[in-house]
């Protein structure tokens, strides 16, 4: 499937049919968050990450970036580029734009925006999440924020699709170590919020072959 096939068939997939959505995801890719009950509350914030497709000769890419090992709860995890909703921002997928040109670099005004996948609750950083699709026609050169971002990961999108990439590893996170699901890209392992919105991405893909 070329890159404009894929584009086109991702966004008649989004605007006919409801999204999968992550009941049966947690099981299988973040069984640990069962435990975590948590919910939005008051002090809940809201935040959009890009899931960002681009070609690059006949393949499609999506980039992750790694953060740099850091106190907070996120720190040394690969994620998606994105952050936390600001007041200056139009909506959320605008925040998804913004924080996406901010930490990699990429030219927001060329996004063009496909759709969302299903808004995460993020219990450790009480975070509700927004992961928003978009391309570009073009390979970006990427900019990395070097506060924000230590590596990006271009990431072949059969590398998602393909189930041997998903393993279980020991992680550790807030000075606990675990073992739990997660996709093994380029010898980190991305698990958590991330990995289910990648999996909830994957059973999309089922529908548009």
């Amino acid at each position: 499937m070329n890159f404009a096939d894929f584009i086109s068939k991702l966004s008649h997939r989004l605007a006919n049919y409801p999204l999968p959505g992550h009941e049966e995801i947690v099981k299988k890719m973040s069984p640990n968050r069962m435990r975590l009950k948590g919910e939005p509350n008051e002090s809940t914030r809201r935040s959009g990450v890009l899931l960002l497709f681009y070609p690059k000769g006949e393949v499609i890419y999506l980039p992750l970036i790694l953060r740099p090992q850091y106190d907070g709860v996120h720190g040394g995890q690969m994620a998606f580029p994105g952050g936390r909703a600001e007041l200056k921002d139009k909506n959320i997928q605008a925040t998804a734009l913004r924080e996406a040109q901010e930490e990699i670099g990429i030219k927001a005004s060329d996004v063009k925006i496909i759709g969302n996948l299903t808004e995460l609750y993020i219990n450790p950083s009480n975070l509700l999440c927004q992961p928003v699709m978009g391309y570009i026609n073009y390979k970006p050169d990427f900019y990395p924020d070097e506060r924000e971002v230590e590596d990006i990961l271009e990431v072949p999108l059969s590398d998602f699709i393909n189930p041997d990439t998903v393993q279980n590893r020991f992680v550790e996170a807030r000075g606990y170590k675990f073992e739990t699901p997660g996709f093994i890209i380029q010898e980190q392992i991305v698990w958590g919020a991330t990995a289910m919105m990648i999996a909830e991405l994957i059973e999309i893909m089922k529908d548009i072959k």
